[in-house]
């Protein structure tokens, strides 16, 4: 006959060895044991007390309360074996059942001791994406148990933070992508209705129509690089070349100097070779983001400074920017997906991804990005990263290790 049971049976659980039976079962050995060392010597005690003729001389008779005369060492064989006898007998009697009381104790108290346990498993199975509200709570004895539970209960409270921020994060790249695909299906339509539009309407709406993909585009790739970069968060990264972080914000520098000229900002750089090792691409974006980010939240002939350096094992990358003043207690909310600061920039809107893409490149480089709010406005941020002579020691040192005089400098650009 088959073993498996059809759909709607009922399905017998084996019994399986649990925790509270295995402590059962190792209080039910240990009182057994111990009780049958205790009986063991009691028996030997008995045998050696009871020899009462060995003070006697040889020969010594006994006479018995029936009237029979018996040799004293025969009365005295006698005496010990049936003592000894009735000692065995009672003691494992006594042994016996307080072994049957002390398992069945043992049962009980560990139920309790483990009922905790049993909760963090109910807790756990039911467990849902719409029950990430329930606790344990426990509110027992401050031991072992309690502080599992309160673990477990704190380990939700992360799950439930973590879920509610991925709901936040959906929702707002759904808007963020809804907006520009509006804008275009607007744009399109108003034109096809109307029936005198000339070539110029058509123009205006296709400029309309490119830059809203422009930005859906843009944001898609945010994406991508914040998924991709998240991913190899803790593990061995795809690609791992030895680069500078000089060179890639000297690049960046370079790709938003317009917006610089368009703002009026004075720039003033000190770019220092600073080696590391890791994915040149997401390097590349953690540069541009950080320069994009201190242009565009700056204002009208501000300031900005950058600069590079290394102390051999650690590279670091430092922007800072005037701008409005930030609250530092506000600084980690900044690292959210879509949080782009309390005031519009100055500079064309972005995705909102720019801190949390840079958060997301230095976990997965190993390295660390710290957020200074000034007290005049704008704000200090430091990355550092592990040297490339710290990850790679078979790695020659670079040999002219100047950068060019023009982003080594301190300069201004107007």
């Amino acid at each position: 006959m088959s073993a498996r049971s059809e759909p709607g049976t009922r399905v017998t659980r084996r019994l399986r060895p649990t925790l509270r039976l295995r402590l059962t079962l190792l209080n039910g050995v240990l009182l057994v044991g111990a009780g049958a060392v205790l009986v063991v010597l009691a028996w030997l005690l008995v045998r050696d007390a009871l020899r009462p003729s060995d003070e006697l001389r040889p020969g010594t008779t006994v006479l018995l309360a029936d009237g029979r005369s018996l040799d004293a060492a025969d009365w005295q064989r006698q005496l010990v074996d049936a003592a000894s006898q009735e000692l065995l007998l009672k003691g494992f009697v006594a042994l016996l059942a307080i072994s049957v009381v002390g398992v069945a104790g043992a049962y009980l108290v560990a139920g309790r001791a483990l009922r905790p346990l049993h909760q963090v498993t109910a807790t756990a199975q039911r467990l849902g994406e719409a029950t990430l509200d329930q606790r344990i709570g426990w509110s027992g004895a401050d031991d072992e148990v309690a502080e599992l539970a309160r673990t477990f209960d704190a380990m939700l409270d992360r799950i439930a933070a973590a879920f509610e921020s991925q709901k936040r994060f959906v929702a707002n790249a759904s808007h963020e992508l809804r907006t520009p695909l509006a804008v275009m299906r607007t744009e399109i339509d108003v034109t096809l209705s109307d029936d005198e539009a000339d070539t110029a309407e058509y123009r205006r709406m296709a400029t309309v129509v490119r830059d809203a993909s422009e930005r859906a585009n843009g944001l898609v790739d945010a994406l991508l690089v914040l998924a991709r970069s998240e991913a190899q968060t803790g593990r061995r990264l795809a690609r791992r070349t030895e680069c500078d972080l000089a060179t890639g914000t000297a690049n960046a520098l370079s790709a938003m100097a317009r917006e610089v000229e368009r703002i009026g900002l004075r720039v003033q750089t000190s770019l220092r070779p600073a080696p590391v090792v890791g994915d040149p691409g997401l390097l590349d974006r953690l540069a541009g983001n950080l320069i994009e980010n201190a242009v565009r939240y700056n204002h009208l002939h501000g300031r900005l400074w950058v600069r590079t350096d290394t102390d051999g094992r650690t590279s670091r990358l430092v922007v800072g920017n005037t701008g409005f003043e930030v609250d530092q207690a506000d600084v980690p909310g900044l690292f959210e997906p879509f949080r782009r600061g309390g005031r519009e920039r100055t500079g064309a809107r972005g995705s909102g991804l720019g801190l949390s893409i840079v958060r997301a490149v230095c976990d997965a480089h190993g390295g660390t990005v710290t957020v200074l709010a000034r007290s005049g406005g704008g704000l200090e941020v430091t990355v550092a990263l592990p040297s490339a002579d710290v990850e790679c020691p078979a790695t020659p040192a670079r040999s002219g290790g100047a950068a060019p005089a023009a982003r080594s400098e301190p300069h201004r650009r107007r």
